[in-house]
């Protein structure tokens, strides 16, 4: 995995959560052999990496102990590692992800780009390994209370800028370091899709971008019904696919979705026709909503770094998903 920053295709990265609470498909692959079956089954379907995580950092979701989250982990990277399989690490914790690097995992995924934990730099750098650094601003159960901006894609990319020099600073190798842009991790709809829009100016840090919109809550608004209810879950992958296909084309570096194929299908026609390139400017943007797609009410923009009204993401149907930053 040493040339993985270098990948002159997209990197696809195959989710594979062994909790019992992630949004998406949380309780399914609990169980080692399933999490092992799915896994293979990600490789198979064109994933370049499978991304294993142990603990949900769903919207208000609680931390488990770091026992429970190595415990989880541990044997499905064996297993995986054994066969073969490229993995990534999903933890903010330094003691799980050195335990996961000895057990066969190739790179570090770490939602809270080294503020949750700061020996996690000296662990990357000691392994020399990929470290995904993602925007973040606090644990799941209080971080919608952190999204406020003034301009979220500077106010990110600052952020972004921030994490990189302090891994920097601790020795992490430059050519180790991919960021992302932490879609819906104290961000709300707005602040996702005005990231999407203007990832260019993200990429202008220098550095390799993964890009993680697959089924999160702002799509599943998107899409809602006529009397507001969000698509559910598992109708998201079109909507996944699309704003993975963009941010591609916009220039990231890799995708982390849960259904690896439709991706790397839709990766394949954009390869086979010569890898266009999309660089969207403001004058391409809706105007005067806050990054809201055509088509909506902007009522969740509120201009600027595009801030709900208050009481917005309280008021969907009971029951909705709420994952904006889900795993």
């Amino acid at each position: 995995m040493t040339d993985l920053e270098r990948a002159q295709a997209p990197v696809v990265m195959g989710v594979l959560n062994v909790t019992p609470d992630s949004f998406s498909d949380g309780g399914r692959y609990a169980d080692l052999d399933a999490a092992v079956g799915h896994g293979v089954r990600l490789r198979a379907a064109g994933a370049d990496l499978v991304d294993v995580g142990g603990e949900s950092t769903r919207p208000g979701a609680d931390r488990v102990d770091p026992e429970t989250e190595t415990a989880r982990v541990l044997p499905v990277i064996r297993e995986l590692a054994a066969a073969g399989i490229p993995v990534s690490i999903d933890t903010s914790r330094a003691r799980v992800a050195e335990a996961a690097l000895a057990a066969g995992a190739d790179v570090v995924n770490d939602v809270s780009g080294g503020l949750a934990d700061p020996d996690m730099a000296r662990v990357v750098r000691d392994a020399g390994c990929p470290w995904v650094l993602m925007h973040w601003r606090g644990h799941s159960r209080g971080m919608r209370d952190l999204a406020s901006y003034t301009d979220v894609v500077a106010d990110v990319r600052a952020e972004l800028s921030q994490r990189v020099d302090e891994a920097l600073a601790a020795g992490v190798a430059a050519d180790r370091i991919i960021i992302d842009p932490g879609l819906g991790f104290a961000k709300t709809a707005a602040h996702n899709w005005e990231l999407s829009a203007r990832l260019p100016e993200l990429l202008e840090l220098g550095f390799p971008l993964l890009f993680g919109a697959s089924r999160k809550s702002y799509l599943g608004r998107l899409l809602a019904a006529p009397d507001g209810t969000p698509r559910p879950t598992a109708d998201r992958e079109a909507a996944t696919v699309a704003t993975s296909l963009l941010a591609v084309a916009a220039g990231a570096w890799g995708v982390r979705v849960h259904d690896v194929r439709a991706t790397a299908d839709a990766l394949a026609v954009w390869a086979a026709t010569g890898r266009p390139r999309l660089v969207a400017g403001p004058a391409d943007r809706p105007a005067g909503n806050g990054g809201e797609p055509p088509g909506r009410s902007g009522s969740d923009a509120a201009g600027g770094g595009g801030q709900p009204p208050p009481g917005e993401e309280e008021a969907r149907p009971a029951g909705a998903a709420r994952g904006e930053g889900a795993r």
